[in-house]
C-alpha cells in the first residue's frame, strides 16, 4: 500500500504497522498511546517506519485531546498526546511529565466554488468575525474588499468546527482570543468553548469530512489534513503586516523566537507571533507520561520510539508541513526524562538498547 494513499482515520484502535503493512515480531514489545489528530499523519509514518527497523508497533488513538488525557490519567494507555499543554499545577496533581514533540499549522478551509487554494485573503480579525457569526455570507463586502480578483456568492457561510475536546480548538481558539477582544470576552480558549455558530465534526478527520461535503463551509484543520483531502486553505494577514500561506517555512518562521526555558512543563501556543513571515495559528504537539513508571520496559520502549523520532523523523515530518524539534528543545527534553521518569526507583533514560 503506498503510504500516499492511506486515509487517516479515527476508526477505534488503529494498529500504525499493521494498517501500513508492517511485522512485528509475536515478541516484540507494543506500545499504546492516544490523544490529538492534529500529529497524527506524522505519528502514523513514524510508527510505521520505526516498526520496520526494530519489530516494536505503535499503536496510537486519534480521539482528541480531550480523550488522551482522560485515557493516560485512566492509564490506559503509555502515552497521551495533547495539542493543549496541561498547567504545571494539574502535570503535578496527576504525576505526569509533559514534552513537546512536534510544531505544525492550524489551518481555516474553505468550501467555495472556484476558489483555489490561497486564492481567497482574509485577516485575522475577520477570521473572528466569521466564526462569531457576525459576517455570514461569503460576498460579505469586508471579504470582498479585501478579495477584489475573486468572484463571491451570495452564500450563507456554514461555520464548521470540532464537536470532541481538541487541542486544535485550544489552538484556534488561543489564536482568535489573542486576535479579537470581543472573541476573548465572549467565547474564550480552550479545547471546548460554547461556539456562537456552527455544525460539529470529531476530530480533524472529522470537520475535513464535513467542509469537503458541504458547499460554503469554512472550518480549521492541521495542515496535513487539508493537503489529504484536497482542501482549500485560506491565506491570512498576520499582525505585521504580511499576506501568508501555510508552509514549513511560515510556521518555522511563528516558531523560531520560542521562549522554551521561560515555560515550565515546555507549555507554549505559538499562536500570533511577531514577524511578517509568521503563519499566525502554528502549534505544538505535547505527549504526555507518567513520572513514575509501573513497566520499566514500557516506559523504555515508549522514550526509545520518540527519541528514534527526535533523531530520525525530521524528513518525514517536513514532507508532511511539520515542524521538527530544534536540537536545544530536544537536549532539554532529554535531560528531563533522566531526571523526572522512574521505575521502581531508578531512572528510565538513558535506556538501555
Amino acid at each position: 500500500m503506498k503510504l500516499q494513499a492511506f486515509r487517516w482515520t479515527a476508526a477505534a484502535v488503529i494498529t500504525l504497522a499493521a494498517a501500513l503493512g508492517g511485522h512485528s515480531p509475536a515478541a516484540a514489545q507494543a506500545v499504546n498511546g492516544a490523544g490529538a489528530s492534529f500529529p497524527f499523519p506524522v505519528y502514523g509514518q513514524w510508527a510505521h517506519k520505526y516498526n520496520q527497523l526494530t519489530g516494536v508497533q505503535v499503536n496510537y488513538q486519534s480521539i482528541g485531546s480531550g480523550g488522551g488525557i482522560a485515557q493516560i490519567k485512566a492509564k490506559t494507555v503509555d502515552f497521551g498526546a495533547s495539542d493543549d499543554p496541561l498547567k504545571t499545577e494539574e502535570l503535578n496533581q496527576a504525576g505526569l511529565l509533559q514534552f513537546p514533540m512536534i510544531m505544525g499549522g492550524v489551518v481555516p478551509i474553505i468550501n467555495v466554488k472556484g476558489i483555489k487554494p490561497g486564492e481567497m485573503l482574509l485577516t485575522n480579525a475577520l477570521v473572528a468575525d466569521i466564526f462569531l457569526g457576525k459576517v455570514s455570507k461569503w460576498n460579505d463586502p469586508a471579504i470582498a474588499g479585501l478579495n477584489p480578483g475573486l468572484k463571491l456568492p451570495e452564500q450563507k457561510i456554514t461555520v464548521v468546527r470540532r464537536a470532541d475536546g481538541s487541542g486544535t480548538t485550544s489552538i484556534f481558539t488561543n489564536y482568535l482570543a489573542k486576535v479579537s477582544p470581543e472573541w476573548k470576552e465572549k467565547v474564550g480558549a480552550g479545547k471546548t468553548v460554547e461556539w456562537p455558530v456552527g455544525v460539529g465534526g470529531k476530530g480533524n478527520e472529522g470537520v475535513s469530512a464535513y467542509v469537503r461535503k458541504v458547499n460554503g463551509s469554512i472550518g480549521y484543520v492541521e495542515y496535513a489534513y487539508a493537503l489529504q483531502n484536497k482542501l482549500s486553505h485560506v491565506k491570512l494577514r498576520n499582525r505585521d503586516g504580511g499576506e501568508v500561506e501555510p508552509t514549513s517555512a511560515t510556521f518555522q518562521a511563528a516558531a523560531a523566537n520560542a521562549e522554551w526555558k521561560a515555560e515550565e512543563g515546555f507549555g507554549l501556543f505559538l499562536t500570533d507571533q511577531p514577524g511578517k513571515e509568521s503563519w499566525p495559528i502554528t502549534g505544538v504537539s505535547y505527549i504526555l507520561v507518567y513520572k513514575q513508571q509501573d513497566k520499566a520496559d514500557i516506559a523504555a520502549a515508549t522514550l526509545k520510539f520518540f527519541d528514534w523520532a527526535y533523531k530520525h523523523g525530521k524528513e518525514t515530518a517536513e514532507k508532511l508541513h511539520y515542524v521538527a524539534m530544534p536540537e536545544n528543545v530536544i537536549e532539554m527534553v532529554q535531560k528531563t526524562w533522566a531526571k523526572e521518569i522512574t521505575a521502581g526507583g531508578k531512572p528510565v533514560w538513558p535506556a538501555n538498547n
